[in-house]
């Protein structure tokens, strides 16, 4: 697997996704990082809208996956996926995230996934932080208690993995989450969680 990590939407480096993107250029584009409980539903179309109409803007065939659709049914997802050359994960909640990875299964075709050379994880904010070994480190900016989804009334603390630190996105940036950042920051220095921020524009890719 390939990695495309933005710290705000595409990034400034998009041309880089489609170079990473195998033949396959169908890219699934999983939303459920904004399933809040009191989600403005409005903003949320609109901010979807932008997001899709960007990555078709630079070739891509864009697929609407909503977790949602395949709680409990992981094999479903599995057959799904295996369809696509990559995933696009917006931002959002990374413990909302992590709560529909868990509830699909997303979380363990992740670890399959991770074998193919011919995928591409990308993403952008909670879409990136989720790959991270825990998330002590931003709780400051996502509500750790959110739980939309009535299948799964817990936090899970812990991310996917692939990564040894935390992503701090958003750092230094004009972005209504950028003072809490700085906050993340001073916790995971205090705390000796490792870390990388991220300003927005800037991508970390990973082959």
């Amino acid at each position: 697997m390939k990695f495309y990590l933005s710290s705000f939407r595409l990034g400034d480096k998009s041309a880089e996704l489609v170079r990473l993107m195998p033949e396959n250029k169908k890219i699934a584009y999983i939303p459920n990082a904004n399933d809040y409980t009191n989600v403005d539903l409005d903003r949320k179309i609109k901010w979807e809208r932008l997001d899709i109409d960007s990555l078709e803007k630079i070739g891509l065939t864009v697929e609407y996956l909503d977790l949602r659709n395949y709680f409990d049914k992981t094999d479903d997802l599995r057959k799904k996926l295996s369809g696509f050359g990559g995933v696009f994960i917006r931002g959002g909640s990374a413990f909302v995230l992590r709560q529909a990875m868990k509830l699909s299964g997303f979380d363990i075709i992740f670890k399959e996934l991770l074998k193919r050379e011919d995928f591409v994880y990308s993403g952008y904010s909670a879409g990136i932080c989720v790959l991270a070994p825990d998330f002590k480190a931003i709780q400051i900016v996502d509500d750790a208690s959110d739980w939309p989804y009535k299948e799964l009334q817990e936090t899970i603390w812990e991310g996917l993995g692939y990564l040894d630190y935390m992503i701090l996105p958003h750092y230094k940036s004009n972005h209504p989450e950028s003072a809490d950042i700085d906050k993340e920051v001073e916790f995971a220095k205090k705390n000796n969680l490792p870390f990388k921020t991220l300003r927005d524009g800037e991508v970390i890719i990973i082959e």
